[in-house]
């Protein structure tokens, strides 16, 4: 069994990993001034969710890292924000005085599926801290920031544009592995067949060690595209990233999410949709595990991690002249010294480690580039998740540090990369503080109890990453107390419930937990004009997604607290510490 590369941004900061177990990172209390962009339940067009908000954070507490390599500045955004009144000490002040609400174990799962595509093309792109990626780098540079660029050919859905090498470039190399990018393709045929397409990366300047195969695709077909990579930021560039029929999106405006982009992404989900309901594509159930459990899926509570639904199974051979092929059985044979590239994915963390070490069996399809005839996708592992997949649903969350903007939490950056996954979207009005506490609260009251029963199964099956954990239990465990410290669960009054211990290089030898159910509290939001429930239409108690007195309007039912949702200026601040830890790598 192949070990998986760590994943994306946290390889640059992996000479961390003495402080990445069990440790809780304090919170940095900012002073936000925030205009969230709003997504209607009608899928606005692109365009509209498009437009810059007005994010500054103006204080943070400790050094503050630039993923990009470019200066630090949490509080950078596309657009100038007013002067604000006040200091972070008042903010701070107020934050740690102000009354708390509990929430409610909510997953926002019923929101609708993007119909049209979300997001686009940076062509001037930041990070999730607002900082300006550099795309004219040295190696050294690139080797530094951990940002790449990768080159889409033109016509990419196409049989030929499959087959045709993307370019890695920005002074990135497929030699290092801290750098690798990865695509990985999913086709459907409109009578259900499904096929899994691995294309070759190779470095800009260079050509394959050996020509890629070209796939057939049946006419009518979708096909997605899905990037992974090993780095920090992947920017699309090239001829087939911004032409139009490709849709391929890597961010929302000019933020981009990070480690992960796709193309054609709502076209696809959106037949695969349509042909599951008609029967026409027929997607297994996962069954039961060893231990009476159902198997577990991507959207499992059990299994996600700090940043779910991210990089694929692809997988190239490399040689050491610095070429790359597509990692077949022939290719294999011919070239006999060539290293196997892998891409720290939450997808293969399923598909090769939880599944076959608990007696499931994985969701594949026919694979003519891949070693065993056969792979896994993320496409696929979305579509078995939202078949099988039985509440509470984990979903991608406000906190997710690649959908931060400026360093903080936006619905429509959230939406746009659920588009890109087959998740439901996000109500306008949604309360995000309130969506990152229930992420958190079902992420500590579900995952150890699971992790626990599974721990000895789990012991006898090898690592993915052997500098987190000694064996697949341990890293497991130590996988979940360090998302608990990324996803800044601390801020909602949760605990960690994972005690690690750790040999002298930080990897993770035994874990423990603590299974106790937790509860979140977020801060009560401000009085505000309700539309919650009231009594009569006068002024009552307001109630729903945000709790607090407002005027109400109406009779009294179930609705929306009519306010702004708190910003991260209500005492939270995601994206800065993230950087201060050295996730698992899956």
């Amino acid at each position: 069994m192949s070990t998986r590369q760590r994943s994306a941004w946290r390889r640059k900061f992996r000479n961390n990993k003495t402080t990445q177990v069990a440790v809780t990172v304090s919170v940095a209390v900012v002073a936000v001034v925030g205009a969230v962009i709003g997504l209607s339940l009608a899928n606005q067009h692109v365009s509209a969710l498009n437009q810059a908000g007005c994010l500054s954070a103006v204080a943070s507490a400790g050094p503050n890292v630039a993923a990009s390599g470019a200066p630090a500045n949490a509080g950078a955004s596309a657009a100038p924000c007013p002067a604000q009144s006040g200091g972070a000490a008042d903010v701070a002040a107020k934050a740690s005085t102000a009354p708390r609400v509990p929430v409610q174990p909510n997953t926002f799962a019923t929101g609708p599926i993007a119909t049209q595509q979300l997001g686009g093309i940076a062509t001037q792109p930041v990070d999730g801290t607002g900082a300006a990626i550099n795309l004219n780098q040295t190696p050294d540079e690139a080797a530094n920031s951990g940002n790449c660029t990768i080159s889409v050919p033109s016509n990419p859905l196409s049989a030929q544009g499959l087959a045709t090498p993307y370019q890695l470039g920005d002074g990135c190399s497929e030699t290092n592995d801290a750098q690798q990018a990865f695509v990985e393709a999913t086709i459907l045929s409109r009578n259900g067949q499904v096929q899994v397409y691995n294309p070759l990366v190779i470095d800009q300047g260079t050509r394959p060690a050996i020509k890629p195969t070209v796939p057939k695709i049946p006419a009518g077909s979708q096909v997605i595209i899905d990037f992974g990579f090993n780095g920090t930021n992947l920017v699309l560039t090239g001829p087939g990233a911004v032409q139009r029929s490709s849709g391929c999106v890597d961010a929302l405006g000019q933020s981009v999410i990070g480690q992960v982009a796709a193309c054609n992404a709502v076209a696809f989900y959106n037949l695969a949709n349509s042909e599951i309901s008609r029967g026409t594509l027929r997607v297994p159930k996962i069954g039961t595990a060893q231990d009476g459990k159902a198997c577990q899926t991507t959207r499992d509570f059990a299994l996600i991690d700090q940043d779910q639904s991210d990089n694929v199974y692809s997988a190239y051979l490399v040689t050491g002249k610095g070429q790359t092929a597509q990692a077949t059985p022939f290719n294999k044979a011919r070239l006999r010294n060539a290293t196997l590239a892998t891409n720290g994915s939450d997808n293969a963390l399923l598909g090769e480690f939880v599944d076959p070490a608990n007696g499931c069996t994985p969701y594949t399809r026919p694979d003519s580039t891949s070693m065993n005839g056969a792979q896994g996708s993320q496409a696929l592992d979305e579509l078995s998740a939202r078949v099988n997949q039985k509440a509470p649903v984990a979903l991608i969350p406000t906190n997710d540090e690649m959908v931060l903007v400026g360093g903080n939490d936006s619905l429509a950056k959230t939406n746009m990369y659920r588009s890109l996954v087959d998740q439901p979207l996000l109500a306008a009005n949604v309360n995000p503080t309130e969506v990152a506490a229930a992420y958190c609260m079902n992420m500590v009251n579900i995952a150890p109890a699971h992790d626990q029963l599974d721990a000895n199964t789990d012991g006898n099956f090898a690592t993915p990453v052997a500098d987190t954990g000694n064996n697949l239990a341990t890293f497991i465990g130590n996988r979940l107390s360090m998302s608990f410290a990324n996803l800044g669960c601390d801020a909602f009054g949760l605990t960690d419930p994972v005690n690690v211990t750790a040999d002298g290089n930080g990897v993770a030898t035994a874990v423990s937990y603590n299974t106790a159910q937790q509860q979140a509290t977020i801060p009560a939001p401000d009085a505000g004009q309700g539309q919650g429930t009231t009594t009569g239409s006068g002024t009552g108690t307001g109630t729903g997604q945000g709790t607090g007195t407002g005027t109400g309007q109406g009779t009294t039912g179930s609705g929306h607290h009519n306010q702004k949702p708190p910003s991260r200026g209500h005492g939270y601040h995601y994206g800065a510490h993230h950087r201060y830890q050295a996730p698992s790598g899956m």
